[in-house]
């Protein structure tokens, strides 16, 4: 299994007798030491039938796993105190997912720790009845469907797929927009994903599309003022053909084959692919064209925009 040369740490299927210990070196730690949960609950007859997934930091030492049952679920998610925040969740889940995939299978479900439900939104999981307690800890049940794109149909999913496709943009963002989507484009998350793609020194720049550019200056988007503090970054222009005033839809993509398109540009409920380059490319096809004879905002350069 490929890993970014990048990263500190590599992930790789492994098998479960030649790798037990470990993944007792890791699940151990977390969930019976830190967690409290009972021994013999941790360990079970599943263990052996699982396609088990191990993080090792470049010196070899284990630092996260994760299974994949028969059943089509993944479970087991751990990871050392010292390395969380460092990605290691994430690209644990990722090659849990590929391997599902490369097997076929159309879905994967889970049960989330509470503390861990906005992780597992963040990629693409959608949360599905109530809540439960499971060896004393609260879950959540959460599936995702395979093999295409993710219905978008919570705010909350909403908000983790925007952070996560500004966050995986190499240089360029292209948004558009009827208004900046108040309860979208304002939330805490997302502004913060913006500041620091804007401030990532790499030359980066996102192309705003808006149908009414009058709308975020009303309502004080912060985006506004984050652009006037970083007028070569984030660029604004309002469509000024009526058949683009007409488009009903609104969608963002980056650079590296990420998108997240909703039908109706007024709600938040559509679909997302972390991972789909032809559709991603298709989007900024269409966005270019209507960027080209649009007008610049020269109400926000009054601003100083």
């Amino acid at each position: 299994m490929d890993s970014d040369p990048s990263q500190p740490f590599r992930i790789e299927a492994v098998d479960y007798a030649a790798a037990l210990n470990q993944l007792r070196a890791v699940r151990e730690i977390v969930f019976v030491e830190e967690q409290q949960v009972p021994l013999e609950l941790e360990w079970d007859e599943l263990d052996p039938n699982c396609v088990h997934v191990l993080a090792r930091a470049l010196d070899g030492t284990p630092i996260g796993t994760g299974r994949l049952t028969p059943e089509h679920k993944i479970g087991r998610m751990a990871v050392l105190r010292e390395w969380r925040g460092k990605g290691v969740g994430d690209a644990m889940l990722l090659a849990l997912i590929e391997q599902a995939r490369q097997r076929g299978w159309r879905e994967v479900s889970l049960h989330a720790q509470s503390s861990a439900i906005a992780f597992y939104l963040r990629h693409g999981f959608q949360p599905y009845g109530e809540r439960f307690w499971e060896a004393g800890i609260e879950h959540q049940s959460m599936r995702r469907v395979l093999g295409g794109p993710a219905s978008i149909d919570h705010r909350d999913t909403a908000i983790e797929t925007i952070v996560d496709i500004v966050g995986d943009a190499r240089r360029h963002l292209f948004l558009y927009t009827r208004d900046l989507d108040p309860g979208l484009f304002d939330a805490p998350p997302v502004m913060e994903a913006l500041r620091r793609f804007g401030t990532a020194g790499r030359g980066n720049e996102m192309r705003v599309l808006l149908q009414d550019a009058a709308a975020p200056q009303r309502g004080h988007a912060p985006l506004l003022a984050l652009a006037q503090r970083l007028p070569s970054v984030f660029l604004f222009r309002e469509v000024d053909d009526p058949v683009d005033k007409a488009y009903p839809s609104a969608y963002l993509a980056n650079d590296l084959g990420a998108y997240y398109f909703r039908t109706l540009g007024h709600r938040f409920d559509g679909e997302a692919d972390l991972h789909a380059p032809g559709r991603a490319r298709q989007l900024r096809g269409a966005f270019m064209p209507v960027w080209e004879r649009a007008r610049p905002v020269s109400e926000y350069r009054a601003l100083g925009i």
